[in-house]
């Protein structure tokens, strides 16, 4: 199943249903998983674990060392992406740095790595940066990059040419609009267009296809024109003040600890104008 043009370094690690198609690289650290497709010119560098079910289309290139000045060649810097992606032509994926990835609430970050779920669809020219961490089920559409220590919670949706600054976090289901930069958090399920990023609503269809009934999405609007529309107070006090307000919906409350996970951080979280 490997091709006699690929080139596999010795200690490369290839589960024996893989295939390898022409003119792929593969380095003597990496792991490719069971089922994995590599059409073709397909570049596998480094420490990087690929999981199993991925079809990765020519001209990727995984496990590149970072674009960060004195970090591109640091031993140990791995890659892990998971199970049953699709990977578009000329995608990039890079390695973490010793800098580690964004630190929540004090927490100890993973040093040295960047991590790529599962299910995810990855189109053309799309750019995933070091440090990273991407939840399971993300599409990045054609172009869309999102720099170091970027991450994205699970179901996000970026648009063609969207462009996410580093450090900053963007919530599960948060959908992004093409030709839109991403400068501060995005809360959940948070709708974002512009060309600086505007927060413009709610994502209710991702809502119901999640299975939140008609009831529980009106709650989440309601919270949501609370916290950010609504004059009464500060922002801070607003968000308080929800908790209890709209207690019991697990939405709004994964909205908030998203919030407060911000403010503690010391991190700006987009609003609505």
């Amino acid at each position: 199943m490997i091709h006699p043009s690929a080139v596999i370094e010795k200690g490369a690690i290839i589960d024996e249903s893989a295939e390898i198609g022409p003119f792929c690289y593969i380095s003597g650290k990496a792991k490719i998983g069971a089922n994995c497709k590599l059409i073709a010119r397909v570049t596998v560098l480094g420490e990087t674990t690929i999981g199993k079910g991925n079809v990765i289309f020519p001209g990727a290139c995984l496990g590149g060392g970072p674009q960060d000045h004195g970090n591109e060649f640091q031993e140990g810097a791995r890659l892990f992406v998971g199970d049953n992606n699709v990977i578009r032509e000329n995608v990039t994926m890079h390695c973490g740095t010793p800098k580690g990835q964004t630190s929540i609430n004090g927490e100890e970050p993973e040093k040295m790595t960047t991590r790529v779920g599962s299910n995810g669809m990855f189109m053309i020219n799309s750019h995933i940066a070091h440090d990273c961490v991407v939840g399971d089920d993300v599409i990045m559409t054609n172009n869309a990059v999102i720099g170091g220590h970027v991450r994205l919670g699970d179901g996000v949706i970026l648009g063609g040419n969207a462009a996410v600054h580093q450090f900053v976090r963007i919530g599960r289901k948060a959908m992004i609009g093409g030709l839109t930069g991403i400068g501060r958090d995005v809360i959940p399920f948070g709708m974002v267009t512009g060309d600086r990023g505007k927060l413009r609503g709610l994502n209710q269809v991702g809502m119901k296809r999640s299975g939140y009934d008609e009831h529980a999405v009106k709650s989440v609007v309601r919270a949501y024109m609370f916290i950010f529309k609504s004059d009464k107070g500060t922002f801070e006090e607003r968000v308080q003040e929800a908790k209890t307000k709209f207690q019991g919906n697990d939405i709004v409350a994964e909205q908030i600890k998203f919030i407060e996970e911000a403010m503690h951080s010391r991190r700006q979280v987009l609003v609505a104008e």
